[in-house]
Order: structure tokens, then sequence, then C-alpha cells
């Protein structure tokens, strides 16, 4: 499924949370398509370096600063790459944090925090990306929501409510904007190797490692490993090409068979 060396050519692509996990994978899959494209993110350092990254390998991205939790800076992200590249034609929302607790043991202010990045991050990046799609006559956003939007582990109140939000979401924006020629899908992923996925082994290793963690998660999905964000990315690369022309409104998983098990199993 990787992207076709041209079929981005004259594009232009937004990615929020582009810096690193899932995102730089979608924003390489993208500019190795041909598509010019920004990547966002809180920290500028981190921003630049992974943008340095990628135009090493030869591809066309650049960094720009915004924190989707505030209006104003995603609203010059999208006046940023207008005014630079003259249109913009996708938009990949892949910026979002992991938080633990139940609902008694999460605070107000770790779920305005998830929240507020999870899903109103979406809802702005969308509100003022749509416009400038609608004047080049269409194109295409990609949502990243996780499994946990159809089912849940424990101790993830806030997290698993913002991705369930973000593809009902999807849904309601794939109806309103159709007739815009803006398709809008939801890519939904189990355990994949990124920072974030990192971070929480370390939270959770005990006296285990990092790494033995890692691959104990990944025996829980039935194809036996975690992904990778390079085939997150490649998933969100075709959703937002012409090879999708008749994809909007739809949910992908994308997590090694773990949802298609269930947790019933016939003695030895």
């Amino acid at each position: 499924m990787r992207a076709h060396p041209y079929e981005f050519n004259g594009k232009v692509a937004v990615v929020t949370g582009g810096t690193m996990g899932i995102g730089f994978g979608a924003a390489r899959s993208l500019a190795q398509g041909g598509a010019n494209v920004v990547i966002c993110g809180s920290r500028p350092d981190a921003g630049e370096e992974a943008a340095q990254r990628l135009c090493d390998e030869g591809l066309p991205v650049v960094f720009k600063k915004a924190n989707v939790r505030f209006s104003s800076e995603i609203q010059e992200l999208i006046r940023y790459t207008a005014d630079t590249y003259g249109r913009l034609d996708i938009l990949v929302n892949s910026a979002g944090v992991q938080r633990y607790g139940d609902v008694t043991e999460t605070s107000e202010e770790v779920w305005d925090e998830v929240i507020d990045i999870n899903l109103k991050g979406m809802f702005l990046s969308c509100k003022y990306a749509i416009p400038e799609m609608r004047k080049g006559g269409g194109g295409a956003i990609v949502n990243v929501s996780s499994v946990q939007a159809f089912a849940s582990q424990k101790g993830v109140a806030a997290y698993t409510a913002s991705k369930g939000g973000i593809n009902a979401m999807t849904r309601a924006m794939a109806l309103d904007h159709a007739q815009d020629n803006i398709r809008v899908n939801v890519v939904c992923p189990a355990s994949i190797d990124t920072p974030m996925l990192r971070w929480a082994a370390d939270l959770h290793k005990g006296e285990s490692s990092q790494e033995q963690l890692l691959a104990d998660w990944g025996k829980m999905h039935p194809i036996g490993r975690v992904g990778t964000m390079e085939e997150v990315g490649e998933l969100i690369a075709f959703l937002a090409s012409d090879r999708a022309g008749f994809i909007t409104g739809a949910e992908y998983k994308i997590d090694g068979g773990m949802l298609a098990a269930l947790g019933v199993h016939l003695p030895e």
C-alpha cells in the first residue's frame, strides 16, 4: 500500500502531531508521495529536529509551531500553510496524549487536557482547514483514533472517551462535508511502537524492561507483535489519496487482529 511516488504531487498537507509517532509516519508517507507537508507540534526543538530528519531524506517537510489546544495557533498554522503553498488538500489529525485513571481518579485538569488535545484539537484543525479545502475544490481529512473507541481497557476513562468522540465526529464531518468533495475517515490503531507507547511501557514495566513489556503487549495481538508508525502512515496516505475516492465516514482498524478476537479460549 506504499504511496505511489507522484500521487500527491501538487498537493499540500498539514499533519498535527507530526513531530513524532504516527504523525511522523504519516508525514513521511505523504511527502514520499510528493506532497508538501507542514508538521506541527508544541515543542519547537522536537519539531525542527523531526522536520530536519525528513528533509535529510530529500522530503519536502517544514515545521510550524502550533499547540492544538489553542484556536489562535491553529488558525495561524492553517493561514501559514495557505499563504505559503496557495492551497490545502490534506489534513491529518494525529496530535494526542494518553493519561491513566478511572473517573474518580482523574482530575478535572487532566480530563480537560485529554479532551482538549485529543478531541477539541481535531475540531479546531478541521474548523479552520475545511474552508481552505473548499477553495481548492475538496480534500481529505484523516483522523487518528484508537481501538479504544470500540473497546476499553481499565483505567483510561478520559482517553477512551476522547477516542469515541473522534469516531463520532468523523462520521458527522463526513456527512456534513461530502457535498464539498471533502472526505473524512478515521484510523484506529492498537499498540503501535511510538514514543507514547514507550512512555506507557516505562510507566508500567515494574521489574521488567521496556522491551520485554512491549514484546508482551505485542503478544496480545493475534499477529504477535506491536505495529509500526510506518504501517499506520501508509494506511493514512492511502485514505488521503485519490485511490480512496469512494471512501468517507469509515473507521479503519489497524490492530493486528486485536478486535477480531474474543477473550474466550477452549481448553487445550
